[in-house]
């Protein structure tokens, strides 16, 4: 069976290819993957699944970093005119953009695999050497492009869907396929969890496509080293005031952002793991004589563990207050997005990297650390807590320019090689 799930998978690379450019071509942001999830829900509705769209994927109040309305709003009728699917897309309205797709097969174990959909706001380049723009499939999205390969992931998503949807009658058990929003910024994947999609799941997968520093293609099972992460916005409201005449009757908001800017890149650091911390954007000010009555701070920590990131944040949290208080001005803080560190179950990474090189005959690499951050954690995390197995793996693959670059693009060989990986995984736990 390895032998022939393999060879279909390679049977499809044509398709998968066609998928992944369209994506590629039609990026969307997190929570605006309107037309990405409402065209998968299609073909998932097409391959016998069981679809759950809309609001019964993720919880409305577990979402994090939402666009505004107006922005939502609009990008639908984007969607709309670009080709989405009539049948799904309304569904996805206000930003409920994550698709579920069930595939029940009898009695047995439940697999859970996820895909991300999302892009970034990269503007693709524009050099006719980029693949993308010499092939005719960058971005049609100004400032959105999928830099990370989310195009890829959705991609191979949907080709294990209907390559598993083939052979239904030998699997036993229940399939899911989680094709998740707003991974980028870590935003989507809690509202998933917290909607109950992961409960009563025996083992969980996710992957992430990884740079290949030899040429060749790679599966290696179990990376880890992903930092715990918190993203935070942080708004200082003052008082204006004239700057010359009456400067004491303001209370300066951009003094109160600036003093937490130095102090918050200035945390001393924890002796139980590598930290991280950065202040990626600060907006203020309306003129040269004005004091200033609104700052807002775009703020990210991250921590080797769950414990170190709660630390930094903790520590960012009491900077951004005092310094408000400095000032006195009024603070309001809002969590646009966190993910705790990826957990992997050991016995899992060993049995799946004996699928993939006695079974699948696939190259098989040591996992590196990451170094990034993931939420795909929050569903290893909840998994592991309720008893099941966890596995993430990074798909190695030959790379353009850099990830989150302008001139990103990977090796397309990427794709049926997913679908071989995620459909063997799935045929030793659930081949009958």
């Amino acid at each position: 069976m390895y032998g022939k799930l393999k060879a279909r998978a390679e049977e499809l690379s044509g398709e998968l290819v066609a998928c992944r450019r369209d994506l590629h071509q039609f990026a969307e942001l997190g929570w605006m993957e309107m037309r990405t999830s409402s065209l998968v829900a299609a073909r998932l509705t097409e391959w016998g699944y069981e679809v759950i769209t809309g609001r019964d994927v993720c919880l409305d109040e577990a979402r994090m970093g939402l666009p505004a309305k107006e922005v939502l709003d609009e990008h639908y009728e984007w969607a709309v005119a670009h080709g989405a699917d009539l049948r799904f897309v309304e569904k996805t309205r206000g930003g409920f953009t994550g698709v579920v797709g069930i595939l029940h097969c009898g009695e047995g174990k439940t697999v859970a695999m996820r895909f991300d959909m999302d892009a970034l706001p990269v503007f693709e380049k524009t050099d006719t050497a980029h693949r993308p723009r010499m092939e005719e499939f960058a971005s049609c999205t100004d400032g959105v492009m999928h830099a990370c390969g989310h195009d890829g992931h959705t991609t191979i998503g949907l080709g294990v869907a209907r390559v598993l949807s083939e052979i239904r009658e030998e699997l036993s058990g229940t399939i899911k396929l989680i094709f998740q929003p707003a991974e980028e910024g870590v935003r989507g994947a809690r509202s998933i969890v917290e909607h109950g999609h992961l409960d009563r799941v025996d083992y969980v997968l996710g992957s992430h496509l990884t740079a290949s520093d030899d040429g060749k293609c790679h599966i290696c099972p179990g990376m880890a080293g992903t930092f715990a992460t918190t993203k935070l916005d942080a708004v200082f409201t003052g008082r204006a005031a004239h700057a010359g005449v009456a400067p004491e009757q303001g209370n300066n908001a951009m003094l109160a952002a600036a003093t937490a800017v130095l102090n918050i890149q200035a945390i001393p650091r924890h002796g139980q793991g590598e930290s991280r911390v950065n202040v990626g954007v600060l907006r203020a000010g309306t003129g040269r004589n004005v004091i200033c009555d609104r700052a807002k701070l775009e703020i990210e920590v991250r921590g080797q563990t769950t414990e170190v990131n709660a630390y930094m944040e903790a520590y960012t949290r009491n900077i951004l207050q005092a310094s408000a208080m400095m000032h006195q001005c009024k603070l309001a803080v809002d969590v646009m997005g966190s993910s705790a560190a990826i957990e992997c179950t050991p016995e899992l990474v060993e049995r799946i990297r004996q699928v993939c090189t006695d079974d699948l005959a696939i190259d098989v690499n040591e996992p590196s650390d990451m170094g990034g951050s993931e939420d795909f954690a929050y569903m290893t995390r909840h998994v592991i807590s309720q008893g099941g197995m966890a596995c993430f793996t990074g798909i190695q693959i030959p790379c353009a320019g850099v990830f989150h670059s302008a001139g990103f693009d990977f090796d397309e060989r990427a794709l049926p090689l997913g679908v071989a990986y995620y459909t063997g995984v799935v045929w030793n736990l659930l081949g009958r």
